[in-house]
């Protein structure tokens, strides 16, 4: 694992919103006042004047919400796909590289708040970008949900390509903190049934949850990061694994096998209590054989990615993955 020193500091603008905004009780925290914490949560990201710190979209990708029919419930995705004079085309365009996307944040989160990131993957690759509005985790819906609809959404959008107007054989998973964790396990699956993934983005990646999750380094350096402490990840996890499941179902970090899976961009900011997780599983990834490269960002807080108005390191990224998946899509 690296070390980090003690003298990098979150941006100014992150440290600002820290000082500025009021945290609950986590250590409390109930089930029906974590449904109403994150519904707020959700509305302020969605709204735009969270758009000075998440970023604009760009202007090149057209975005709708698209619902998905599933044997045994609905879902909700955000569709992100170029726009004619990018080569979107049509609806039913066919041949168009599919990425299927999971936000961050597990408990709270909406597809929303990755526009500036998404619109830009399906602009400048060009690719149709599918993002899922999964079962948010709590008292009712574990972190097993979150992955089932991960997979289950993107089993239906290979399974309907044509409807969808991509191209099943170019297909990539792209997902952030816990939505690494639940692309981590989509691509384990695609292994095992079949689905042809071409690679896997992951940025700063939660992908332990048994009783080790809080053992690396990096959760007792960063333990009271201004995005993510430790205290909020064993909210996470009281909600993620209720008792009696056994958390290795739901920690790609302890899969039984991680060879022949899509090549790995692990994108780690280091400034993260959940830093070693993916640096870890880089180093299990490439134990397997499977391609991985990690990159790391100094300097950079956990779901930077997700706001690009106040973390530099960002744009970075960003230009890194679009590099990424448009080596590893092309025709």
């Amino acid at each position: 694992m690296s070390e980090v020193t003690n003298t990098e500091r979150p941006p100014l603008g992150i440290r600002l919103l820290h000082a500025l905004a009021k945290e609950p009780d986590w250590s409390v925290m109930t089930a029906e006042e974590l449904v109403a914490f994150r519904d707020g949560v959700n509305r302020k990201r969605a709204s735009r004047l969270a758009r000075v710190i998440t970023g604009l979209p760009d202007r090149g990708a057209a975005i709708q919400w698209r619902e998905v029919e599933l044997p045994d419930r609905r879902l909700r995705v955000r569709v992100y796909r170029p726009s004619p004079e990018r080569g979107g085309g049509g609806a039913d365009r066919a041949g168009l590289p599919l990425v299927l996307h999971v936000h961050g944040g597990g408990f709270v989160g909406t597809a929303v708040q990755s526009d500036w990131v998404n619109s830009r993957l399906a602009a400048r690759l060009p690719a149709v970008v599918v993002s899922v509005e999964h079962r948010l985790i709590g008292p009712e819906s574990p972190m097993s949900a979150a992955v089932d609809d991960g997979w289950d959404v993107l089993r239906h959008v290979v399974q309907h390509a044509a409807q969808w107007g991509v191209d099943p054989a170019r297909t990539a998973v792209f997902g952030e903190s816990a939505g690494s964790l639940v692309t981590a396990l989509a691509a384990i699956r695609a292994r095992e049934s079949g689905v042809l993934l071409q690679a896997q983005v992951l940025v700063n990646p939660c992908v332990d949850l048994t009783s080790t999750m809080f053992d690396y380094a990096s959760a007792t350096q960063y333990a009271d990061s201004p995005t993510l402490t430790v205290t909020q990840l064993q909210t996470f996890h009281r909600f993620a694994v209720p008792p009696g499941t056994d958390p290795r179902a739901v920690s790609p970090l302890y899969a039984d096998d991680l060879s022949r899976l899509a090549p790995a961009l692990v994108v780690v900011p280091t400034l993260d209590p959940a830093a070693d997780h993916g640096r870890c599983y880089a180093e299990r990834l490439r134990a397997a054989g499977t391609s991985a490269r990690l990159t790391e960002y100094p300097g950079a807080t956990h779901a930077f990615l997700s706001m690009p108005g106040v973390v530099p390191q960002a744009k970075a990224a960003r230009a890194e993955i679009v590099e990424f998946l448009r080596d590893h899509l092309a025709g």
